[in-house]
């Protein structure tokens, strides 16, 4: 005999067609345990609500449509067993879209952001195809494994809206776009790598504003970790030469400037190096925090006063920088 739970579902109810804000309804229900997420929505629309909303299609974790937030945490429905949920927040879980600022009915969100970043990044191979070909194009198992795991995205979009940078910054293109700039800019067979790797280095909109947070990462129901694609597009700016001087790219420098010179990181100089003198003034309170903590002391960054002591044998850590470093600015 199955085992069940009684629990409350909070839900994110609105349509932009008759509501003017958002509010939110109870539903109480028996969950069993191999209940998903999905069949507690297809619940709610059956046995509740028939004009309750929201998008599904596939079940299998495949298609990406059913893409929604419980209690916060990014979740693609048919792939979410209910009581793990229950088991992590408690009895009520919080039903919500990916977006509620996007939200045009219930879960139903609008993408077109989300599309128009996607498409910006030629998520295609660019290549010139003979139309009569006489053999396959084939591929090596290098080339194959070099993609990583960029060719498992579904484009659910809930790395892009866990995203702090996209909520900030409306031109962010964010972690789905890159990942798939990754992909298509490895493959051999492409032949707008370097466009690709300007539009994706471009400031305001590119990889060097993303702020690491690892977000993406943690919401992709399919384990793709698109930081390590959006570092990979990094070292990719540099190699192909595409990589314009700014604050950005100097201080990606400015790490590997430090740790030759001292085998340590010198936050200060890593400060003055990307962004000058007057630059720093703006970081001026981090600074005085940093000082009372003990991380810096009153005359770091001074160029004529070398205080930070040097690592032991930092002559071979110069050796492997010397070694492995083969682009700069």
């Amino acid at each position: 005999m199955n085992k069940t739970k009684k629990i409350t579902l909070k839900t994110f109810r609105f349509n932009a067609e008759t509501d003017y804000l958002p509010y939110y309804k109870h539903y109480e229900m028996e969950v069993g345990k191999d209940e998903l997420i999905l069949d507690l929505l297809n619940r709610i629309k059956w046995e509740h609500d028939g004009s309750f909303s929201y998008r599904r299609s596939c079940r299998h974790g495949i298609c990406g449509a059913c893409g929604i937030k419980v209690n916060g945490k990014a979740t693609l429905a048919c792939k979410q067993n209910a009581l793990e949920l229950v088991a992590l927040f408690g009895d009520e879980l919080v039903i919500e879209p990916q977006s509620k600022k996007r939200a045009v009915k219930d879960m139903i969100i609008d993408k077109e952001d989300f599309w128009k970043k996607h498409d910006t990044v030629l998520p295609y191979v660019v290549t010139d195809v003979d139309p009569h070909p006489e053999h396959e194009t084939k591929q090596s198992i290098a080339d194959f494994n070099n993609f990583l795991d960029s060719d498992l995205c579904i484009q659910c979009g809930l790395c892009y809206y866990s995203c702090p940078a996209v909520e900030v910054n409306p031109d962010f293109l964010g972690p789905a776009a890159f990942n798939s700039a990754y992909r298509f800019t490895v493959d051999p067979r492409d032949e707008a790598s370097k466009e690709r790797l300007e539009i994706t280095g471009a400031m305001g909109q590119g990889v060097w504003n993303c702020v690491k947070c690892f977000e993406c990462a943690q919401a992709c129901p399919k384990d793709i970790n698109p930081i390590e694609k959006i570092t990979k597009l990094h070292n990719m700016e540099f190699v192909a030469g595409t990589a314009e001087s700014n604050v950005a790219t100097r201080h990606a420098e400015g790490f590997v400037r430090s740790i030759k010179k001292y085998g340590l990181l010198d936050e200060a100089d890593i400060v003055l190096y990307s962004e000058g003198y007057l630059g720093m003034f703006k970081h001026l309170g981090t600074a005085i925090d940093m000082m009372k903590s003990g991380k810096i002391h009153w005359h770091s960054g001074i160029p004529f006063i070398d205080s930070v002591p040097k690592i032991k044998n930092l002559d071979e850590v110069q050796k492997l920088i010397e070694i492995s470093q083969t682009h700069t600015l």
